[in-house]
């Protein structure tokens, strides 16, 4: 029985804008076990993206639990809380977020030279031969497609060896066909080495490659909308 490796209890994430209180989440219990692969969906606004922020230590609730791989991350201080980023969390974001005047190998290998961690060269090298740019590594970003670029990304995340991935609507900026493609490979390399996988999209079709759907709405899980999807 897989254990639980992500786990909130009644979050929430109260802001004051223009002299109103917004719940950009109001109560959230959600848990996802280890290796599991679950989108969130949900409208824009509707508190998915905070969500995602919140487990991955980018962002602090107002009040609630955020347990994540055993760390309850109320109890880090924010060096301690980087460093669980660093070496726990690969992120994936809409926007790639790689580093314009470093090629694609340096853009992969740097957050680990941030954290003085070892490179693991054989199992990079692997990662860029599964998604199939390998003979891009010298190449700057901006030579790149918007795909490869976010390949480039995903084996960023990846080459940390994190225990969860966290990706937040990776496919906004890609065509369907691609961001299918992005989406597929995600999975594969998640299920390969074992690694728990949380996407943000509100698009139905990218949910629907997930092992289970959870829908937000309002800052709170839709009740009846948590259901796994049929292979």
């Amino acid at each position: 029985m897989r254990n639980v490796l992500v786990k909130t209890q009644d979050l929430k994430k109260y802001y004051k804008a223009a002299n109103q209180t917004v719940k950009a989440l109001d109560g959230v219990d959600f848990e996802v076990k280890e290796g599991e692969f679950v989108s969130v969906i949900g409208k824009s606004g509707s508190g998915k993206s905070t969500l995602l922020h919140i487990l991955g230590g980018l962002d602090t609730p107002s009040s609630g639990k955020v347990i994540v791989d055993g760390v309850d991350l109320e109890t880090l201080n924010s060096e301690q809380l980087a460093i669980f980023r660093r070496r726990k969390v690969g992120f994936v974001f809409q926007q790639y977020n790689l580093i314009p005047d470093l090629n694609v190998y340096d853009n992969i290998v740097f957050p680990l030279e941030l954290d003085g961690a070892p490179v693991d060269r054989e199992y990079i090298e692997k990662l860029l031969e599964i998604l199939n740019i390998a003979d891009k590594q010298e190449m700057l970003p901006s030579m790149l497609s918007g795909g490869e670029q976010q390949r480039v990304a995903i084996i960023r995340a990846l080459a940390i060896k994190p225990a969860i991935i966290l990706a937040d609507e990776p496919t906004g900026n890609l065509d369907t066909a691609t961001g299918h493609d992005v989406i597929g490979l995600l999975k594969v390399l998640s299920r390969q080495y074992r690694q728990t996988l949380i996407v943000i999209t509100h698009d139905m079709d990218i949910a629907q490659m997930a092992d289970r759907i959870v829908r937000i709405k309002d800052g709170k899980i839709f009740k009846g909308s948590d259901f796994h999807v049929g292979k």
